[in-house]
């Protein structure tokens, strides 16, 4: 299992990075990779990578595969030896192999050779390498790696196209993680790096696709591990699936990308995110892992970043047909905004180097080892000092079944009295039923195992009241964005009078909507 962080490096940056690792000793090899896949393209399409790479004077064959988290990658290689010309590309190399095994299964079709394989693209890179040994707590010995070159697609024909590479990989070779997660944010931090998804075969198969934006990456629920996870198990699961949905988001919005879509859904896995620190923190609370007091202000950060400006666009977008139904007079609230034009853009708020450092963070903790009990000794040493142990699977769901008790009672208990809330009060209500819907998605499977309807009509009593407290909450950020404006335009004050007539309508439907929830029955009380 090869657990690795990758940067890209910004182009100002790049003689300063090279010259940081130039203070130890490095090794310079030319890498030049062909990548194969099938004519459907089933390898990418599962996470697999299979190349053929020319290392200085040695071939290479390689198989990679996704593995449990963004850190952990599955890989087998086999020396080919020296050789004239390139050897033939043969799957069977990795038989008998975790990863060779699953690539055997996707090359399967009946037949003795099994589904045939293209080269799909190539890579010429120069690497300098440089082994750190990390001391203190956390030891270990990372390899670094600088690559710059460029990845080529239809090469030798009149459609080429190459997309340039410069990136920073840092691979634990043995040791603890968290030495790898130290080392790594004091790089990304020192020389504005910023985290990348994006592999050399991944760039490779967007120039033959001649692909300029990907789609969004949405949230997945969380995969458990066992049946029975105990309490750091369920909190790395959690953090996981949100880092699922934010680091290819944040990979592609760091590189350059404007797509909404994109900032709208890493938003959404940074509320998950923090929903999950919130929520699950006493499920291992003696290990110091789980750091939210330190990760929480710097994805607020983010968000707000992320969002101020995005989210009057947004509204403006959503009030302006509205209001032009309604005859009021076209102008545009945002003509001289000052918090448009002061707010950052998307690729500096993902770029800046807090986020960077808590992405690295978060990334590392999902990659910790459980536990060591203290019966456990390290090899031909004293017994060591036992971890603190999270909690075992029954406790932890005992503390979650609290969490979503209590979540539900406080939005019940709000929604009595919304109409009479203030906004900021009402404001609340609205992201505690966020939770409430996040926690529940998350935890699920751990009450619902045998039958996952309860879950889901839980789920489904609580979208009514969502759809209209998110459309109360446009409007009143609409209101008030078109109350600012009126110091600017006097055309606004129709805006305003016609969404506060609406306010007490509004309020008394969010009132309605919460009020069914509670007739929905709660999945993780106990049979």
């Amino acid at each position: 299992m090869e657990i690795e962080f990758k940067f890209c490096i910004p182009a100002g940056r790049l003689k300063a990075v090279e010259a940081a690792l130039k203070r130890g000793t490095v090794v310079r090899t030319r890498l030049q990779a062909r990548y194969f896949d099938t004519a459907d393209q089933r390898l990418a399409a599962d996470g697999m990578v299979l190349r053929l790479r020319k290392e200085g004077r040695r071939w290479v064959q390689t198989v990679k595969a996704t593995g449990d988290n963004a850190l952990h990658r599955l890989e087998h290689n086999v020396d080919l030896g020296t050789a004239g010309a390139a050897p033939a590309i043969h799957p069977q190399r990795h038989q008998g192999t975790p990863v060779g095994d699953r690539l055997a299964k996707l090359l399967a079709d009946g037949s003795d050779g099994g589904v045939p394989l293209v080269e799909r693209q190539s890579t010429d890179i120069v690497r300098l390498t440089r082994d750190v040994r990390v001391t203190g707590a956390g030891g270990a010995v990372v390899e670094m790696a600088l690559d710059v070159g460029k990845v080529v697609a239809h090469a030798g024909t009149p459609e080429q196209r190459a997309s340039p590479v410069c990136e920073l990989e840092l691979e634990l070779k043995h040791g603890d993680v968290q030495g790898l997660v130290s080392l790594a944010r004091r790089w990304s931090q020192q020389h504005g790096l910023w985290f990348s998804t994006v592999s050399k075969a991944e760039r490779g198969a967007r120039l033959l696709a001649a692909q300029e934006t990907v789609e969004a990456v949405k949230a997945e629920a969380p995969h458990f591990g066992s049946p029975h996870p105990d309490g750091r198990a369920i909190q790395q699961a959690v953090v996981a699936s949100c880092l699922a949905q934010m680091l290819p988001n944040a990979s592609e919005i760091a590189a350059g990308s404007e797509d909404d879509e994109q900032v709208h859904q890493l938003r959404i896995g940074i509320r998950r995110l923090r929903t999950a620190l919130r929520e699950l923190a006493e499920l291992d609370t003696a290990s110091g892992l789980f750091d939210a007091a330190a990760w929480e202000p710097r994805l607020v950060e983010a968000f707000r970043a992320l969002g101020e400006l995005r989210d009057r666009e947004q509204v403006v977008k959503l009030a302006q047909p509205r209001l032009r139904e309604a005859r009021a007079p076209e102008f545009d609230p945002l003509a001289g905004d000052a918090a448009a034009k002061s707010a950052p853009s998307a690729g500096d708020a993902v770029r800046a180097s807090a986020f960077q450092n808590v992405l690295v963070s978060l990334i590392g903790f999902t990659a910790a080892g459980p536990a060591k009990a203290a019966s456990e000794s390290e090899e031909g040493g004293e017994m060591p000092p036992a971890s603190p142990a999270p909690l075992d699977a029954d406790a932890a769901r005992r503390v979650l079944r609290k969490r979503l008790q209590r979540l539900h009672k406080q939005v019940m208990r709000e929604g009595e009295r919304f109409e009479s809330l203030d906004t900021e009060s009402q404001h609340r209500v609205r992201k505690r039923l966020k939770r409430l819907r996040y926690l529940a998605e998350f935890v699920a499977p751990l009450f619902d195992a045998a039958d996952m309807g309860g879950a889901e009509r839980y789920l489904k009593a609580l979208r009514p009241a969502q759809d209209a407290l998110g459309e109360f909450n446009d409007e009143a950020v609409a209101l008030a964005l078109y109350r600012e404006a009126t110091e600017r335009d006097s055309r606004a004050w129709f805006a305003v009078g016609w969404f506060s007539a609406r306010h007490a309508a509004g309020a008394r439907a969010c009132a309605k909507a919460l009020g069914k929830i509670d007739k929905a029955a709660r999945f993780w009380k106990k049979k």
